[in-house]
């Protein structure tokens, strides 16, 4: 089971949307995956249809009264499943401020649900509280969506600064194994300007004793695209929402290259629009396996 934490402490740079639509992508391609939302504002799981009332158990209920993951998780999709979130997780950060090994709680009761999952996606706050520990500390792999712009890029610092701490005082096998480019525009010489500093500050570490040694920059750019920001508000992955658009093009290649897939595509199937541009539906790789995008 892979666990991963999906973490940047500015606001804004797509990780509730990468979070969500990736999860729905290795849904699609037959993982089993939940996602766990660890955010008070709850965006992900209302993206994923469930509205965040407060009246059934939530993430509050695992970190602060040790509720089993198994009694908190819904099944939102064909195998996927969501640990909501409301806005009483905000008080979790104060009442968890007197217990000894708050930021282990998820780690130990994640290990009640080992071998349930594929992959475990944890969708963090757009901040370094007890939340977010509580991820880094239950994870394997950090996943870290970023915006291709300069202020972005400063805050890697302190991210990686973080991570490094957390394995070296919690977690020593946590790793920064992924950066994945989002809102990329490519009409934009500061996006590329960004990944190659971004490219030259990781191959500098290589070969080193630090967490993100061995991250890479995912090839798939996340392309800006208005069908994933409209989707959250119908509580739908963008799979189900507007499968034949870009964003959904995208999360598919994301995903496949977080499964390390390199089998070579025999066959595709597309539609035309009305404007008589090609989008591929599905694709027949040489493995057998057939995905719809």
């Amino acid at each position: 089971m892979r666990r991963i934490a999906i973490i940047n402490q500015k606001g804004g740079v797509g990780k509730t949307t990468t979070a969500v639509n990736l999860a729905a992508a290795l849904a699609e391609f037959g993982q089993r995956v939940c996602v766990l939302d660890l955010d008070p504002q709850a965006h992900a799981t209302t993206h994923l249809g469930i509205e965040p009332d407060g009246k059934a158990p939530s993430m509050y209920d695992v970190l602060v009264n040790s509720q089993p993951l198994a009694e908190v998780r819904q099944k939102v999709g064909d195998n996927l499943w969501v640990g909501g979130s409301d806005i009483n997780l905000a008080a979790a950060e104060v009442e968890l401020a007197g217990v000894v090994g708050r930021e282990v709680i998820l780690r130990d009761l994640l290990l009640q649900d080992e071998g349930e999952f594929d992959f475990i996606l944890m969708d963090c706050a757009p901040s370094l509280g007890v939340l977010t520990l509580n991820a880094l500390s239950a994870a394997s792999e950090v996943f870290i969506p970023l915006q291709p712009h300069f202020l972005a890029l400063h805050g890697m610092g302190k991210l990686f600064e973080t991570t490094a701490l957390v394995a070296k005082r919690i977690n020593p096998g946590l790793k920064v194994t992924g950066i994945m480019i989002c809102l990329y525009e490519s009409s934009t010489r500061l996006s590329q300007e960004v990944i190659d500093d971004l490219q030259e500050y990781l191959d500098k570490s290589r070969n080193t004793n630090v967490p993100w040694a061995k991250a890479r920059i995912f090839n798939t750019r996340i392309r800006r695209n208005i069908k994933l920001a409209e989707c959250p508000s119908f509580g739908q992955s963008i799979f189900r929402y507007a499968p034949s658009c870009n964003g959904a093009e995208d999360y598919a290649s994301l995903a496949r290259e977080v499964l390390g897939d390199k089998s070579t595509v025999l066959a595709a199937r597309v539609e035309m629009d009305e404007r008589g541009q090609a989008s591929v539906i599905s694709i027949e790789r040489r493995d057998g396996v057939k995905a719809r995008k």
